[in-house]
């Protein structure tokens, strides 16, 4: 009986600091949630309800604008898995008639009857097995409706289907409109997980942070008090005067920095929204890594970017970046904001944990790894190719795509003297002490009319790289196709001139 109390209570901490993570934005005078309640909402669907301005709704994958996310939260003490046969079992869910997918089909014909305005988000901790897992997109956690309807119905995807529509008593279009509003969200794995995030963004918003040495979070306890109350649904009003009346108001001072953002994908726990004062929101120009149809890195992308990161950086000298973005959008910043610009700039990096860099943020460990190169020639052209190994070793994947590339007669390669590791760059400084010997490394090799660049670092040290452009020269940046959606290769993304 502890036990199943125990894992009661994880759990409502979980939800709990769901609703915080979506509820804190309710500060951001100019920000794009306008109501966020919890345990209101259609069944199985009410954990936490987010209701966005008409006018800032973030988009889906499909580049249409979303009115309301209706959240189920679905925690476990221990790890487990979940296929697609489970979606449609009610005992995944512990009913006893209706399954998720029951649940999510009533929530969509009651609130996006045409298919869009509203997503149904599962959010667990337990893991997705294939077939699922391929069918899941990681940039947005929706479902690859384009890879679930290929083949016929005795393909592995036609099987699904039919269960899935089987089960629920539709045809597979109708089965169709109803996936295209539903996410399966398994990225965060703990209420601590949450916490990280939250301490962020409470300093953003303006409420108290908690410390990650005390042992309890007294927001947890603030949503159960509030629950006892019946008090469950929250506009700006509400909200502000709700964390007044419990003293978690930690000034009425803005933050020091402006924070920018730019998305071209949508992360999956902590959306842009909610660590950035205003963002630039380039996902309804992108299908996953790719572009859509109709849109193109120069003609369509690089304006929008340019113009925006050039009148947020006109209305201060103190910026924090953030970028759930593309290499190529990383680099195209920097040169934006490029060595000459002037400015205090800080970017903000997320792995292995959350923080902001700058090129000043510590001093240079002599210890610290840094790049090492080479350089062949492999062809008769004039122009360079480089491989940038930091956090993963691109040199077998670089050679492989510069081999079809006729115009290329030489490849400069970037590896530390060990392996690539997520862990090697140590802070800004180091991030941009590295960027700086690419860039010197590339001018010493005598400038050529484009320099095609591979990079696999974080994009803090792209961004950097990408204030040497001047230096650099030319560059067309490339992206590497993680998802394995065309040919698990490499595409050319924007030309940084």
């Amino acid at each position: 009986m502890a036990d199943a109390v125990v894992a009661r209570q994880q759990g409502d901490d979980f939800q709990a600091r769901w609703f915080w993570l979506q509820a804190a934005n309710l500060l951001r005078p100019d920000g794009h949630v306008e109501r966020v309640s919890f345990e209101t909402g259609p069944k199985a669907f009410d954990d936490v309800v987010v209701e966005y301005s008409a006018t800032l709704a973030p988009k889906d994958h499909f580049g249409r604008s979303v009115l309301r996310d209706h959240m189920q939260c679905k925690w476990h003490v221990r790890t487990g898995q979940f296929g697609y046969e489970d979606l449609a079992d009610p005992a995944f869910s512990n009913a006893t008639s209706l399954s998720f997918l029951h649940r999510a089909l009533e929530a969509q014909r009651q609130y996006a009857p045409a298919g869009d305005g509203a997503r149904f988000q599962l959010v667990t901790n337990w893991d997705p097995v294939d077939p699922l897992r391929r069918l899941i997109l990681s940039q947005t956690n929706s479902l690859d409706l384009a890879k679930l309807y290929e083949g016929g119905a005795n393909s592995a995807n036609g099987k699904i289907r039919a269960h899935w529509a089987s089960r629920l008593g539709i045809t597979e279009e109708e089965l169709k409109v109803a996936l295209g509003t539903l996410v399966v969200n398994t990225r965060v794995r703990s209420a601590e997980d949450i916490r990280a995030h939250l301490n962020d963004l409470f300093e953003a918003v303006g409420l108290r942070r908690i410390s990650s040495s005390e042992s309890g979070f007294v927001y947890d306890d603030v949503i159960k008090k509030l629950h006892a109350q019946g008090h469950k649904v929250f506009d700006r009003k509400a909200f502000r005067e709700m964390v007044a009346d419990e003293k978690l108001l930690a000034s009425d001072e803005p933050p020091p920095r402006t924070t920018i953002g730019v998305r071209s994908f949508l992360h999956p726990i902590n959306p842009i929204e909610a660590r950035a004062t205003r963002t630039l929101d380039l996902v309804p120009q992108f299908d996953g890594r790719y572009l859509r149809e109709g849109h193109d890195w120069q003609g369509t992308v690089y304006p929008e970017l340019r113009k925006f990161v050039l009148d947020e950086a006109g209305a201060t000298d103190n910026l924090r970046l953030a970028l759930d973005a593309h290499m190529s959008l990383a680099y195209a910043v920097g040169s934006i904001l490029d060595v000459k610009s002037g400015k205090d700039l800080e970017i903000e990096q997320r792995s292995p944990e959350r923080r902001f860099w700058s090129e000043t943020d510590s001093k240079i460990d002599p210890d610290w790894p840094m790049l090492e190169f080479s350089e062949a020639t492999v062809g008769d052209g004039s122009e360079t190719a480089v491989g940038i190994s930091v956090t993963l070793d691109v040199e077998h994947n670089v050679r492989e795509h510069v081999a079809k590339m006729p115009d290329v007669g030489k490849l400069i390669l970037a590896k530390f003297p060990t392996s690539a590791s997520q862990r090697a760059v140590r802070s800004g400084a180091h991030a941009a002490a590295l960027a700086e010997s690419v860039a010197c490394r590339i001018r010493a090799s005598r400038r050529a009319p484009m320099a095609h660049l591979f990079i696999a670092a974080p994009n803090g040290l792209t961004f950097f790289l990408g204030r040497h452009h001047r230096t650099i020269g030319t560059v067309t940046v490339y992206e590497w196709d993680f998802e394995g959606l065309r040919d698990r290769g490499y595409s050319p993304g924007l030309v940084v001139r």
